[in-house]
């Protein structure tokens, strides 16, 4: 791909994130705030959630939220007995996706009780396993922590650093058509850059 192409790649994609980030400030301060204040969550992850998620009060617990995401076990019965199966992987693939970078990201964080928690899974289940489980246990946190309008604290003496926020600035306001111009645009600029390494 052209160094050109990229360039005109990357400025779309910049236009359409700097809308985003606007919008979720200037509607979604608070939850922002709440959400990055968790282990291994930081701006992209609060904004996608936010996004995706939506009124996170629509759910009437953090269980019913997680459920909604796809990231609770299929329960099945076989004789007298109840087994659980994969993940259903119902609701957003993407706040799916997005929960399993953070939990990722969240196991990796030293002196969090999160961590804690994947550690003590991770022996009796595995990593892909332990993984989702931690990712519906923030699931649950997130849904705990924004429907009571609280901060995240972990009594293991973990302390989240600064979380780099981008200046909200001056944006063009698009047009349904024009954001569907700028994602066909890059769409296509993808579709060429497949093609050129087939």
């Amino acid at each position: 791909m052209s160094e050109i192409l990229i360039k005109h790649l990357d400025e779309e994609i910049e236009v359409l994130e700097r809308e985003i980030f606007n919008y979720a400030y200037q509607k979604h301060k608070r939850e922002m705030e709440i959400l990055m204040s968790v282990p291994g969550i930081g701006e992209l992850g609060a904004a996608t959630l936010i996004a995706e998620i939506g009124d996170f009060r629509d759910f009437p617990t953090g269980d019913k939220l997680a459920s909604w995401l796809g990231i609770v076990p299929n329960v099945y019965q076989s004789a007298d007995k109840y087994h659980n199966g994969r993940i259903t992987k119902r609701g957003s693939k993407v706040a799916r996706w997005i929960l399993t970078q953070i939990a990722q990201a969240a196991a990796r964080k030293k002196n969090s009780r999160l961590k804690e928690f994947f550690n003590r899974k991770k022996k009796t289940i595995g990593y892909a396993k332990a993984i989702i489980a931690l990712a519906r246990k923030i699931a649950t946190i997130i849904w705990h922590l924004i429907t009571n309008d609280e901060m995240y604290e972990d009594e293991t003496g973990y302390q989240k650093g600064e979380v780099k926020k981008r200046k909200i600035v001056e944006a063009d306001i698009f047009s349904v058509d024009e954001r569907i111009t700028i994602i066909s645009g890059i769409i296509a600029i993808m579709g060429k850059k497949e093609g050129e390494s087939t």
